[in-house]
């Protein structure tokens, strides 16, 4: 996992090299409201976290960027009212279109690397699959000095479960409401 954040992170910090007008620097931050789908998730409710980290936009052509981040997650679900609180690193590469002046869909894909898992006050994280991919789409608006706003829907494609005998699939759900600054 080391591995791969490391190549992650020299690969954001290797454009910049580039014009100055074509890369942007940010942060972000808001929240999630998570829950799993799949097997038996009538008895899922969303719950809410929180999401925080940085990003990059590489402006390709006046209508299309490239837009890597690495974010620090909160997600999971609850069962029961009690709460099942998973953590990731997560890794979104998003192709942004922008439609109108400061408006963009967006679309990509996402590697989670789970940091932490807690369900009852106990440590579950090894119930779990270390590794979660998934499919984000989503909009985004940015206006001329910087900060941003966005939604977006991460679809869950990989199985989270790794509990022994148990043969339910699930998959992380998440909608992101953001806000951002790009250091212009």
């Amino acid at each position: 996992m080391k591995k791969i954040l490391t190549v992650a992170a020299f690969t954001i910090l290797g454009f910049a090299s580039m014009n100055a007008q074509d890369l942007n620097y940010g942060l972000k931050g808001g929240i999630n409201i998570a829950t799993a789908t799949g097997d038996n998730s009538s008895s899922f409710d969303a719950v809410t976290a929180f999401h925080i980290g940085a990003m990059a936009e590489i402006k390709l052509t006046e209508k299309f960027s490239f837009q890597p981040e690495v974010l620090f997650s909160g997600q999971g679900t609850s069962f029961n009212d009690d709460i099942i609180e998973l953590r990731y690193i997560n890794v979104p590469l998003m192709a942004k279109y922008y439609v109108a002046k400061g408006l963009s869909l967006e679309a990509g894909p996402q590697v989670g690397f789970l940091v932490s898992a807690k369900y009852l006050g106990n440590d579950v994280k090894d119930n779990l699959a270390k590794v979660d991919l998934g499919l984000n789409v989503g909009l985004g608006y940015k206006l001329d000095n910087g900060l941003n706003f966005g939604a977006r829907y991460n679809f869950g494609l990989s199985d989270v479960n790794e509990i022994k005998g148990l043969n339910d699939s699930n998959k992380n759900s998440v909608f992101q409401f953001s806000v951002g600054y790009f250091f212009l």
